[in-house]
């Protein structure tokens, strides 16, 4: 189910340094507002469906947003130490970059905090996390093999120099660079009306095969993510947020990815990899201690993911997702129960 669309959006234009921010009117006028509330479709019998989060699949109180999917790119080593603004995420997905790092692409929606960050450089796998729906990149910047590709792939960007950036004078760069989402929302204006990024079920639907109550999502040699379930969520044992402002999503998938060469080397010379989200591959889904084991397909960059074990489709319960993009070669999944 997707929201009402806004009849009026404005189209973000990536510079160098800078932010050229262009309104574009739809036919039907800039004049009219949006709708207050999300679209209930309609059953067969006429009855009312309610309205769901794209990102959560979770029911939505009140009046559906009416600023686009904002996805931050998020340092996540030692040095970022502590992130800002995750708790009020919707979804996070983590990715492998050059050294064997990881780096976070944190979705928000349906809460703007006003102060997200350390933002980091954009990579071109984010162009498959990124275009499914029809979101904002927000990053420090990019190469310029990155910046060529999110433009041929009509990925709007925004770096520093755009509303909302700011430098924090007690952190040390690159690692100052924060993000006040609201101030940002107020020059992009509405956003297209998302899809659903994700299957989403319920809780019935999902069909836990065995205990798994510790993770390891291990993305290189140098990077491994683990997280514990307690208290019905997922909590990460070895992350770097503020105390008070960590992720806690109520679902993992972990998606094994094919990983190629992006084409440049960084500053130190380290290959940068480019995880293609897309294609098909290897999949886990863990909730409520327990885990599913089947195969993730997705056509195109802008493609919606689908998830189906051996019994058939297979759905996600309402809530917060982290999303691990792991190397099909070279990464690993590990739980214990």
């Amino acid at each position: 189910m997707r929201f009402r669309s806004p009849r009026a959006a404005r189209a973000l234009a990536l510079t160098a340094g800078s932010l050229a921010i262009a309104l574009t009117l739809a036919a039907c006028g800039s004049n009219e507002e949006p709708d207050d509330a999300p679209e209930a479709q309609e059953t067969v019998d006429g009855s009312a469906l309610e309205a769901r989060s794209p990102l959560t699949g979770e029911l939505v109180e009140g009046s559906a947003p009416t600023n686009p999917v904002f996805v931050v790119k998020i340092d996540n080593t030692a040095s970022a130490a502590p992130q800002l603004g995750l708790s009020a995420a919707d979804l996070v997905a983590e990715q492998l970059v050059e050294g064997g790092d990881s780096r976070l692409a944190a979705f928000f929606y349906s809460e703007l905090p006003e102060r997200v960050g350390p933002v980091r450089s954009s990579r071109t796998t984010d162009i498959g996390i990124v275009k499914p729906l029809d979101g904002v990149l927000v990053a420090s910047g990019g190469a310029p093999a990155t910046v060529n590709r999110l433009r041929s792939e009509q990925v709007t960007t925004v770096v520093e120099g755009a509303p909302g950036f700011s430098r924090d004078s007690g952190r040390r760069a690159p690692y100052n660079l924060m993000m006040d989402l609201t101030a940002l929302a107020k020059e992009t204006g509405a956003g297209s009306t998302p899809a659903a990024y994700l299957p989403w079920g319920t809780d019935e639907e999902f069909p836990g095969a065995r205990p798994a109550t510790t993770v390891e999502a291990q993305f290189s040699g140098r990077r491994t993510t683990t997280w514990s379930f307690a208290k019905g969520g997922y909590t990460p044992t070895n992350g770097h947020a503020a105390d008070g402002d960590v992720f806690r999503p109520d679902t993992l998938v972990v998606l094994r990815v094919p990983v190629g060469d992006a084409g440049y080397t960084d500053p130190a010379g380290n290959p940068v990899p480019e995880s293609r989200f897309v294609g098909k591959g290897e999949a886990f889904v863990f909730h409520g201690g327990e885990v599913v084991r089947g195969r993730w397909t997705k056509k195109g960059f802008a493609g919606s993911v689908q998830l189906r074990t051996q019994g058939g489709e297979l759905t996600l319960p309402p809530g917060k997702v982290w999303l691990g993009l792991v190397p099909a070669d070279g990464g690993d999944v590990r739980f214990t129960g």
